[in-house]
Order: structure tokens, then C-alpha cells, then sequence
């Protein structure tokens, strides 16, 4: 299954903004769904996950309280959602698929191909 994450673009700080993560051409029928970003000059971030199945999430200690993850079922699409941005949130962010049901950030076997998300101050 191919990933697929949009909604990037330019905001202000403080501003917000949600980002989306479909499948193309399937399903989530892998058990976990989680974010991911990559500032310029840094390595890949962990950001959070979902459980797919019981909608249970994990945010990293460096956005918790700013950002939040959700799926939506009917939809078949899982959000980021991102509360008062800082320019330090500046990045590509990539969803991802794994089929274990687990909060940590290895192990995971799909990747879309990231949507740019830049906040100027």
C-alpha cells in the first residue's frame, strides 16, 4: 500500500494546520499509522502514531500539547493536526504504516512521499 500525506504549506507562527495521510489504491489494514518529519540539517523526527484499530495515539514530548493525531474511519484517513506553530516546526512531514500495533517508532514498512509544511516567524 502506497501512502499518501498533503494538506503542507506555508503558515505563520502560531497559526495551525492539518495534515492528511491516505492510502492509494487500498486500505489501512496495517495496524499503526504515524508521522514523521525531517528539518533541513536534521534527522528524521519521530512525531507521533495510531492505533488503527482502537484509535489509541502516542505525540512525541517535543510537540505534545501542540499537536494531536486522530483517524478518522469512514474516511479512511488519519490527521496531524498542528496547533501554534514555530518556525522550529518547519519540515517535511511523512506519514508511515507498519502492521504491528505498537507506539514506537521503528518498524515501519510504508512511507508516503511528504508534504512540506514551512511557518515563517
Amino acid at each position: 500500500v502506497q501512502l499518501q500525506a498533503y494538506g503542507g504549506g506555508l503558515v505563520q507562527a502560531g497559526g495551525s494546520r492539518r495534515l492528511s495521510c491516505t492510502p492509494s489504491g487500498g486500505t489501512f489494514s496495517r495496524s499503526t499509522v504515524g508521522w514523521f518529519r525531517r528539518c533541513a540539517g536534521k534527522e528524521r523526527e519521530f512525531v507521533g502514531s495510531v492505533k488503527w484499530r482502537d484509535g489509541s495515539t502516542y505525540v512525541a514530548d517535543s510537540v505534545k500539547g501542540r499537536f494531536t493525531i486522530s483517524r478518522d474511519n469512514a474516511e479512511n484517513t488519519v490527521y496531524l493536526q498542528m496547533n501554534r506553530l514555530e518556525p522550529e516546526d518547519t519540515a517535511v512531514y511523512y506519514c508511515a504504516a507498519k502492521r504491528q500495533s505498537s507506539f514506537t517508532p521503528l518498524g515501519y514498512e510504508a512511507w508516503g512521499q511528504g508534504t512540506e509544511v514551512t511557518v515563517s516567524s
